[in-house]
């Protein structure tokens, strides 16, 4: 029997490969239109929706189109079919079509479309050029008696310690002794008072995130049977994690600057690619960030690339990578993110076998060279 699939099923999916955490914070990314609960046979990706597009889905019966850029990216006042701007989600919303945007969540995603246009080019040892910080955490280690390590690590994880990543519940024991001699004033929970004590006990370790480290502490005092239990409290050095926005990678012998222009423009469908610096420079380390990413020249020259690789900059930016002394290839903005549309709808249609996925067949790009 078929499984049914909803838009909900495919929405987690996406948020688990494109985690929303990853996108910008101008980004309006997530299940924007519609509603979780339908049923899915047809889905659709595409750049963006447009009048082309949502005719396409609404003929095709799609039942969710994952549009890469948002839908209604600027705040609309108005909703109408009579507005250039609306025209299209209105069309999708009146034939009960949802819409997914994931944008830079996808761009920035391990496997996402900069790790995509790498391949592409052959780079090799690639990175994040941006990468994003990891969480301010904690571990936290207590001492235990055996008896309390099951209402301890439970208190604990309620309180939201023990997330590692997609895991929950995560800790690890280690047996071991420990001494006390209890004052006068003490009420010890196990041996007497007035003696140095040897208890055989369990070093207790959790993680936890700096914002609920208060909640943990305090859960793990309730559960104690100690009157003063130990707890040691370690600040962690997360380094930066593998996802992040843009790539940086190389080759692994440098190569003419017109030689690397070819590349770009051949392995993405043999486009026009404009080309500041000079032909002929060396090119090694190349940063690479689809779309509109000349904001990241400076991050470019800074990480000592050879060149930065875009879909698209202003004329200012321009000069800034002239004035740094970077090359730059502009290979155009739907040249550079198209590709990932369509290996996402791969993607989709891989996880989700009983569904229908495709890219969009009438999607072009607006922008056309004249001869």
């Amino acid at each position: 029997m078929t499984k049914v699939i909803t838009v909900e099923h495919v929405a987690t999916w996406l948020q688990q490969f494109a985690p929303v955490g990853l996108a910008e914070s101008w980004d309006h990314v997530g299940l924007l239109l519609g509603d979780p609960a339908t049923r899915l046979e047809r889905v659709m990706t595409c750049l963006t929706v447009t009048e082309a597009t949502a005719q396409e889905a609404v003929t095709e019966r799609v039942g969710l189109v994952v549009s890469h850029h948002p839908i209604l990216f600027r705040d609309a006042r108005q909703i109408r079919a009579d507005l250039p701007g609306t025209a299209a989600v209105w069309a999708l919303a009146r034939a009960g079509i949802s819409v997914y945007s994931p944008h830079t969540a996808l761009d920035n995603t391990a496997g996402g479309i900069n790790d995509l246009l790498c391949r592409r080019f052959g780079l090799v040892d690639c990175v994040p050029l941006r990468p994003l910080p990891g969480p301010n955490s904690f571990k936290v280690v207590v001492f235990t008696p055996e008896s309390d390590r099951d209402s301890v690590l439970e208190a604990a994880f309620a309180a939201g310690a023990g997330r590692i990543g997609r895991y929950s519940e995560c800790s690890f024991a280690t047996p071991g002794e420990g001494t006390f001699f209890g004052s006068e004033e003490s009420q010890p929970a196990v041996g007497q008072k007035g003696r140095r004590e040897t208890v055989v006990e369990l070093r207790l370790e959790v993680v936890c995130p700096a914002e609920r480290l208060a909640s943990v502490l305090s859960a793990i005092r309730g559960r104690h049977s100690y009157e003063e239990p130990a707890i040691d409290v370690y600040p962690l050095h997360t380094p930066p994690e593998d996802r992040g926005a843009g790539r940086i990678g190389r080759y692994l012998e440098p190569r003419p600057l017109s030689e690397f222009a070819a590349i770009v423009a051949a392995n993405l469908g043999h486009v026009r690619v404009q080309q500041v610096g000079d032909p002929g420079r060396k090119v090694q380390k190349v940063a690479v960030v689809c779309g509109a990413g000349d904001d990241f020249i400076g991050d470019a020259a800074a990480a000592d690339a050879d060149v930065l690789v875009t879909g698209e900059a202003r004329f200012h930016r321009v000069l800034e990578a002239e004035a740094l002394g970077i090359g730059l290839i502009l290979a155009g903005h739907y040249a550079t993110e198209r590709p990932g549309v369509e290996e996402l709808a791969r993607r989709i249609a891989g996880t989700f076998p009983d569904l229908q996925v495709w890219p969009s067949q009438f999607e072009r790009d607006p922008l056309r060279a004249s001869h």
